[in-house]
């Protein structure tokens, strides 16, 4: 099946950042409305190695026809809200089956 992941929301903790994070010259590059497509194997070019880590094992499950995680969590039962694991800007990806 083909998943398709489109970015929804990208957050940014400028009040965290000051406190604990160093400073650095590369943060993300997601932008808001996005769009990738996967087979459910391969990650998409342009995205983010850390957020795909994150998605993968529900991006597979997704492709491989599986659905209602946690008993009904999401309205789509084909479907997935996941964010990525970085606290100081964190992004939510929507994650759904496509119909080819």
């Amino acid at each position: 099946m083909k998943i398709q992941i489109t970015v929804k929301k990208i957050a940014c903790y400028k009040d965290l950042m000051k406190q604990y994070e160093n400073p650095i010259e590369h943060t993300c590059d997601m932008k808001m409305g996005q769009v990738f497509f996967t087979d459910g194997v391969h990650k998409p070019d342009g995205m983010c190695d850390s957020a795909w880590e994150v998605m993968l094992p529900f991006v597979r499950d997704l492709a491989c026809g599986k659905d209602n995680f946690f008993d009904g969590w999401m309205k789509n039962p084909k479907s997935a809200m996941i964010s990525c694991n970085d606290g100081f800007r964190p992004v939510s990806f929507y994650i759904e089956v496509v119909e080819e």
